[in-house]
């Protein structure tokens, strides 16, 4: 177990070098996002996924969602972006807005659980989005916790909730916490909005009115 402090708001370092490095070797940390503590690990790397599950006690017909480091990273990822979520995109990313898209066919299908989707999100978190960068892919963003307990918003209460399961925390502070991101699934029409999160409904309907 290393805790790593970084800088939240300045992510660089010698701390970030470690984390990255971990990372790439298929380790697990937990890191601060927008909302809550994540945890992450390269989404390319199907033992570190299935580790993750382990972790959580996450059941494998759950999907668990990663974080981009710019929007040119769906090509990547998304087998098509719709005019709906072009819209919310411009309108919320970066920030607490995750989007279930159709994956390329290359996706694990540990993080799609099996549906050809995948759940995307541009964190407004800058150590988030450098981890992303750093790896050069997805980095996983399933909560800090064990599967169906509550989520954390600092190092410590990650390091009560999951102890020694994790390679590591990275201490970027006390996230904001009270509700995760908003997941809205664009694959269809009408878009439909699987949990209210940060971003409330009227304002997501409001933007997609618009759209269409």
């Amino acid at each position: 177990m290393e805790i790593l402090k970084i800088p939240p708001c300045h992510p660089v370092g010698e701390g970030l070098a470690r984390a990255l490095k971990l990372l790439k070797e298929g380790r697990v940390l937990a890191f601060p996002t927008e909302t809550f503590y994540g945890l992450a690990c390269d989404g390319k790397n199907e033992e570190a996924v299935e580790n993750l599950f382990l972790i959580k006690g996450r059941s494998f017909g759950k999907p668990i969602p990663v974080i981009i480091a710019d929007r040119e990273a769906l090509s990547g990822i998304a087998a098509q972006v719709p005019r709906a979520a072009e819209a919310l995109m411009g309108a919320f990313w970066p920030g607490p807005l995750t989007l279930v898209l159709k994956a390329l066919p290359g996706i694990s299908p540990r993080l799609t659980a099996g549906s050809g989707k995948i759940g995307v999100r541009l964190s407004s978190h800058p150590l988030a989005r450098e981890l992303a960068r750093g790896l050069g892919g997805p980095v996983t963003a399933t909560s800090a916790n064990l599967a169906g307990e509550r989520e954390c918003s600092s190092a410590a209460e990650v390091l009560a909730a999951l102890g020694d399961r994790i390679d590591g925390v990275i201490d970027g502070g006390r996230t904001p916490g009270g509700k995760g991101s908003t997941l809205v699934d664009v694959t269809g029409e009408p878009p439909v909005i699987l949990r209210e999160g940060v971003i409330p409904p009227d304002r997501i309907w409001c933007i997609l009115g618009k759209s269409g």
